[in-house]
């Protein structure tokens, strides 16, 4: 398979060795420029800007962004500036690249300024939507509500501990993947911060960094231009349809073009190119894609302490692109340079490589559930929404995205046997509807594959796709002429609708961010404290409850084992849990429907002695306190269950515990609010 003239092949192993220009001296191949230096200036740079936005723009008074239009005016204009910084960086990197001098610009520092400028432009694009907006509340989207809650108080837990502990439970580890979270956790201690306020700007500052870096991972494997586009418009679509999940969406902004990577590592090609642009196969391809391998492996592996989902997905992608690669070189037909067997090894290494890096964060939960009792299964993949239950088609919608999917589709139809760079895409998507499938197949044996987080893959794959078809369009427009009219000035026109459409679709993020901009002003924060000024619910009593706590237990709340269903204590507080907040997001090794029934049992105590004896004769770490909200004279905690295949999948239900129960020495009571804190002495 091979692309047109308009690529620059995509792995660096396999790049000719381009004619010596102005723009190919060792001095634009300095230090700055290798890959690895780039990437790691791109991470400054990147982190620098997302936090000079959010401290900047938090230490103004800006009113709500869901009472007034100031911050979404605000966004708009720093939106535009941060594309047209990236077309900016694309430019001046073309000329550089192509030796021409700017001024007293020459084509050496025109290159370095463009490669600089991309980064840091997909960065502010991801700094200026997120962080304006956001810019009059401590709390990210979605605020502590829903999945927040869990997110908000993991990293809070991590902020506590340089481990890998439990989010929840005492004296265990993590179940869910640390790795974005124990990374939260250091950043919250470098900046003196509580986790829950920690939260928002960690959020905001890794998307800025992995935008970064997708920026730079898409301009080294593809000419620039075309590597710019793809990384922006991957972008956008994450912060549309990903950026409430930070942790799963630095995964999927750099899946895309490590499928390029992974295609490369199990189908190797390498050669000089013909003057079409066609890729002239040799007979060593087999030592190529060495680095493509090491890339795969080490994504795949990281991913897997990230978000288990996506990585589940890309290794069944890399299982399918080594199995075609076999089966082509098998029979022939295409001329590889290989042999059969080639791919199943990679494949192999590629594997045992990526879960030997994958035990940085799962380590210490397989080593106790292999060395303990262990529950049957979690039910974390118990949730069947409507959009899990049907295959996403986002080139059926009307927006620019929508057109650029449908775009994106017609040109893999048109290229799927011609180009590997559709070869990789195509078989991303091939994996991804294949998960999409066998998710809904689950659903019959009461289960699934958690298939609507595949909407961001697909979406980004055929995006990304319709990007290439663009370019190749301008291409072949290029060199035709309509009439008296040069083809240059279609290709013009073409640019200026695509600019409109990236505007378009980018000013329109925080209003398809609304519902979750909400929370984010309307939930109660660790200060007691709502972002629209508003009067705070009950959550509000939550800061003098945890300086009770303190106070009179005399540990720090990463010591104190609390009980409380009250909604969002967990999140804007460390302390410890005696049980998770749903069952889905439970430790199996917590034994979540033991815990729950021991909680269900104090409901029958009558006395003091025989509460007591419930709360402390258990096999698990007894709460040091409760935290329960008054009824009456008696006291109710709240608890759920799971009740899927229902939507929702969550029910919560309440246990009264009489107040004759805890009218004795082994109790200590005291009202705050409308809670009470009942200490088990």
């Amino acid at each position: 398979m091979s692309d047109t003239s308009t690529d620059r092949f995509y792995c660096v192993t396999s790049r000719k060795t381009p004619t010596p220009t102005p723009a190919s001296t060792p001095a634009v191949r300095s230090r700055l420029l290798a890959p690895a230096a780039l990437a790691v200036a791109s991470v400054v740079v990147a982190a620098i800007i997302a936090l000079a936005v959010i401290f900047v723009f938090g230490r103004v008074d800006f009113p709500a962004f869901t009472s007034s239009n100031v911050l979404f005016a605000i966004t708009v204009v720093a939106q535009v500036a941060a594309l047209a910084a990236i077309v900016a960086g694309a430019w001046l990197a073309r000329r550089g690249e192509s030796g021409t001098a700017l001024g007293k610009m020459g084509p050496a520092a025109s290159t370095r300024v463009g490669k600089l400028l991309l980064p840091a432009a997909n960065a502010l694009l991801v700094a200026a939507t997120l962080a304006i907006p956001l810019s009059a509340t401590r709390l990210y989207l979605m605020g502590v509500s829903v999945d927040q809650e869990f997110r908000s108080q993991f990293l809070g837990r991590s902020a506590t501990s340089a481990g890998l502990p439990d989010m929840a439970y005492a004296d265990m580890p993590s179940f869910y993947p640390s790795g974005w979270f124990w990374l939260g956790g250091r950043f919250a201690n470098v900046l003196g911060m509580d986790g829950w306020e920690a939260y928002k700007p960690w959020a905001i500052v890794s998307l800025a960094v992995a935008a970064a870096l997708a920026m730079v991972l898409w301009t080294r494997l593809l000419r620039t231009d075309i590597g710019a586009a793809a990384a922006t418009v991957t972008t956008l679509i994450m912060l549309t349809h990903g950026s409430h999940e930070p942790y799963g969406a630095v995964v999927a902004l750099l899946a895309p073009p490590m499928l390029l990577l992974a295609w490369h590592a199990v189908a190797p090609t390498q050669g000089a190119r013909s003057a079409s642009g066609a890729q002239a196969p040799t007979h060593d391809a087999g030592g190529a894609g060495r680095f493509a391998v090491a890339a795969t492996l080490v994504f795949l592996g990281i991913s897997a302490c990230f978000y288990t989902l996506y990585t589940g997905w890309a290794a069944l992608t890399v299982v399918l692109m080594a199995l075609v690669s076999a089966g082509l070189a098998r029979w022939g037909r295409t001329p590889r340079g290989y042999g059969a067997g080639l791919p199943i090894v990679r494949l192999v290494i590629i594997g045992v490589g990526s879960m030997i890096v994958a035990l940085l964060a799962w380590a210490p939960y397989l080593w106790a559930a292999l060395t303990g009792s262990t529950a049957a299964s979690g039910l974390a993949n118990h949730y069947l929404p409507p959009e899990g239950a049907q295959f996403p088609l986002p080139m059926l919608d009307t927006d620019p995205a929508g057109l650029l999917c449908l775009a994106g589709v017609v040109w893999l139809a048109l290229r799927a046997g011609t180009s590997r760079r559709a070869a990789a895409l195509g078989l991303g998507l091939a994996g991804a509807y294949a998960w999409v499938g066998l998710s809904l197949l689950a659903s019959v044996v009461g289960t699934t594959l958690l298939s609507f987080r595949m909407d961001l893959i697909i979406s980004m794959l055929l995006a990304v796709a319709g990007v290439f078809g663009a370019f190749e369009l301008a291409g072949a427009l290029s060199k035709l002429r309509i009439g008296s009219t040069p083809g240059v000035r279609a290709v013009a026109a073409l640019a200026a609708v695509s600019a409109i459409g990236a505007v378009a679709y980018a000013q329109h993020i925080p209003t398809q961010l609304e519902p979750e901009l909400t929370h984010a002003y309307e939930d109660t924060d660790g200060n007691g404290e709502r972002g629209d000024r508003q009067d705070a619910d009950k959550a509000r009593y939550y800061p003098e409850i945890d300086e009770f706590l303190q106070s009179e237990l005399g540990q720090a709340p990463e010591d104190i084992v609390v009980e409380s269903g009250a909604p969002g204590f967990f999140a804007v507080t460390d302390y410890l849990a005696y049980q998770a907040v749903t069952t889905h997001y439970a430790n199996p090794l917590a034994h979540f429907g033991e815990r729950s029934a021991v909680i269900e049992s104090w409901a029958d105590a009558e006395t003091p002695e025989e509460l007591h004896a419930a709360i402390t004769d258990t096999e698990w770490r007894a709460p040091d306190a409760l935290v329960a909200e008054r009824k009456g004279n008696d006291y109710t905690l709240r608890l759920s269950r799971d009740v899927f295949p229902s939507d929702p999948n969550v029910e919560f239900f309440t246990v009264t515990i009489e107040a004759e129960a805890v009218d004795g020495d082994q109790f200590t009571t005291t009202d705050i609010g409308p809670f009470t804190v009942i200490e088990v002495n």
